[in-house]
């Protein structure tokens, strides 16, 4: 099966960055983290999910967590130096970063905004986050990652 190169893997082909594209089975109604989790057989923890923000100082923020997690609106907002965060509209997610949902990447966004990854992210060897379209993920390195989304790591989960 050819996979087609999304904007992320050109990005990352560009910065001479390793990865691998890894498609897996779509299910429409089930865009959750675990159904990707389970459809690549990979720890839930190590796929990231990207929620976009919208912050009352900064504007749109990028938070990435593990896929078995929820967003602390609160801790976002910290890390983000705002005094509160909110989901930004679904209707605004494709003109806003030109991803749909389940197929939201931190890298090539429209414009780049302003990255946080929870702090586990760095401890693990590779991680998931979605190639730019569903139906498929980028697997690499957390580094790389951060490095390429210009992400700093925050605590964003939990209470």
């Amino acid at each position: 099966m050819k996979i087609q190169k999304t904007n992320v893997a050109r990005l990352m082909d560009k910065a001479k960055v390793a990865y691998e594209l890894i498609p897996y089975e779509l299910d429409e109604n089930d865009l959750g983290a675990q159904h990707v989790a389970d459809a690549l057989g990979e720890d839930i923890r190590q796929v990231f999910k990207t929620i976009v923000l919208h912050g009352d100082k900064t504007g749109n923020i990028v938070c990435v967590i593990p896929g078995n997690c929820e967003v602390n609106l609160k801790k976002a907002a910290r890390a983000s130096g705002n005094k509160k965060v909110e989901p930004l509209p679904l209707k605004e997610l494709l003109p806003t970063t030109g991803y749909i949902r389940g197929g939201c990447s931190p890298i090539g966004m429209k414009k780049h905004f302003p990255t946080y990854f929870h702090l586990t992210a760095a401890s693990f060897p590779y991680l998931y986050v979605s190639a730019g379209q569903r139906g498929l993920q980028i697997k690499l390195a957390p580094a790389d990652l951060l490095r390429e989304s210009r992400g700093q790591l925050a605590d964003l989960t939990g209470e």
